[in-house]
C-alpha cells in the first residue's frame, strides 16, 4: 500500500509540473487569442469560408508570376538603329562616282544605322532600312544607288548592335549576348544557345527584363508549355536564377526552412514538402499557419481582409472538412507552418515514468 501512495504521489507531481514538450501545444499558442486586447486573431480554415480567406491580399509576393504569351515572326533578322552595315557597290562603268577609277568596286564597312534607322551612302544619301531584312534593305539600297549608277550593284551585309542582340545575364551554362540569327528566335533556344540552365540552379526561374517591364516564370512551366515558348526581341534580358521564395516549417514536422518548388503551395503539399507529420508526437487538430498582414491590407468587417496584422490559422486534418480546406488553402512565402504538439505526449511521459518507478520499487 505504501508504494502504491508513493507512486501515486509522483504520478500527480510529474503531472501538475508537466514535462518540456518538443513542439508547442495548440492551446498554448492560440491561449492570447482569448485575452481582453488580443494581438493577433484565429481564423479557423474550413471550406465555408475558404472562399473568403482566399481573397485577402498576398503577402510575401505577388500573387502569380506574369508571363508573354508567344507569337512568331518574319524567318529573317530585322535591322535596328545601332547594328553596323557592310556595302559592297560594283558598278564597270569608268566614270563611275562610286568606284575608284582603277577599280570596279568600292567597299564600305561598318556604316552604323542611325537612331533614325538609316544609313548615309555617299553621292546618295541617307536611307532608310530600319525594320527591313538584309534582303530588303539590300533592294531599297540599289534603287538609290542606281539614280546615279544604273548599271552598279549592291551587296549588303548586316552586323547585330545592342538592338539585335540579347543578354543571357546568368543562371546558364554561357552567359553573355548573343546575336538574333531571326525574328523567330525562341527563349528555348536562346536557353540553348547559352547551354542549357546551369545544374546548381535549384528550382529555377526564368526572369525577363523587357522594355522596363520584368516577367516570370519557373523553367519547368516554360518546358512543358509551348505557348510560353516567346519569341526574343533586340536589347531583351533573360536572368535564370533560384526561386527564392519559401516557407518556415516547425514543431512536429521538424524545423526547416522551406523552398517553393511550384508556382502555388498549398498547406497539405506545404505539410508534405516539409516531411509530413511525426506519427508519435503530432496533432492532426493543430496545424497552425502563422502570417503577417501589411496595414494596407486590413479591414474592418473582415470579408475582403483580415481585421489585425498578426492571424493565426487553424487547420484541422482529423476532419473531411479540414482535409478538403487544408488542399485548397494557400501557403504564402514567409509563412510560419506549425504542427502543434499533441496534449497526450505529458501524460504519455508521466506514465512511463511512473511505470520506471513502479518497477525500479519493486525490484528493491
Amino acid at each position: 500500500m505504501r508504494n502504491i501512495l508513493l507512486v501515486l504521489g509522483v504520478f500527480f507531481t510529474l503531472a501538475s509540473c508537466g514535462f518540456p514538450a518538443g513542439a508547442p501545444i495548440q492551446a498554448e499558442v492560440l491561449a492570447e487569442a482569448d485575452a481582453s486586447d488580443p494581438e493577433f486573431s484565429v481564423v479557423e480554415v474550413t471550406r465555408a469560408n475558404l472562399d473568403r480567406v482566399g481573397g485577402w491580399p498576398t503577402t510575401g509576393w505577388r500573387g502569380h508570376y506574369r508571363w508573354l504569351e508567344a507569337g512568331g515572326g518574319a524567318s529573317s533578322t530585322t535591322i535596328r538603329p545601332g547594328d553596323r552595315v557592310n556595302l559592297v557597290i560594283w558598278d564597270n562603268q569608268t566614270n563611275s562616282l562610286l568606284t575608284d577609277p582603277n577599280s570596279k568596286s568600292t567597299q564600305m564597312n561598318g556604316i552604323e544605322v542611325s537612331p533614325a534607322g538609316a544609313i548615309f551612302v555617299p553621292y546618295v544619301g541617307d536611307v532608310v532600312i530600319n525594320g527591313l531584312s538584309p534582303d530588303a534593305a539590300r533592294i531599297e539600297v540599289q534603287k538609290e544607288v542606281e539614280r546615279i549608277a544604273p548599271s552598279a550593284q549592291v551587296q549588303l551585309s548586316v552586323v547585330p548592335g545592342e538592338n539585335n542582340t540579347v543578354d543571357l545575364v546568368r543562371g546558364v551554362a554561357r552567359p553573355g549576348p548573343v546575336e538574333l540569327p531571326s525574328r523567330n528566335f525562341t527563349i528555348l533556344s536562346l536557353i540553348s544557345r547559352g547551354g542549357g540552365i546551369a545544374e546548381r540552379v535549384r528550382n529555377p526561374l526564368v526572369r525577363l527584363i523587357r522594355n522596363g517591364q520584368t516577367y516570370e516564370i519557373r523553367a519547368e512551366d516554360l518546358l512543358s508549355d509551348a505557348r510560353r515558348n516567346i519569341v526574343m526581341r533586340g536589347g531583351d534580358k533573360v536572368i535564370v536564377e533560384e526561386d527564392q521564395r519559401y516557407f518556415v516549417a516547425a514543431g512536429a514536422t521538424g524545423d526547416q526552412l522551406v523552398y517553393f518548388d511550384r508556382e502555388h503551395v498549398t498547406a497539405m503539399e506545404a505539410l508534405s514538402m516539409a516531411g509530413g507529420l511525426f506519427e508519435n508526437r503530432a496533432d492532426p487538430k493543430g496545424i497552425l499557419i502563422l502570417r503577417d498582414y501589411p496595414a494596407s491590407a486590413l479591414r474592418a468587417d473582415g470579408i475582403k481582409g483580415p481585421q489585425m496584422e498578426q492571424v493565426v490559422f487553424t487547420v484541422d486534418l482529423t476532419s473531411a472538412d479540414g482535409l478538403f480546406a487544408a488542399r485548397t488553402f494557400e501557403v504564402h512565402p514567409g509563412d510560419l507552418v506549425l504542427v502543434t504538439e499533441s496534449p497526450m505526449i505529458g501524460v504519455t511521459q508521466t506514465i512511463g515514468l511512473v511505470s520506471s518507478a513502479l518497477l525500479a520499487r519493486t525490484r528493491l
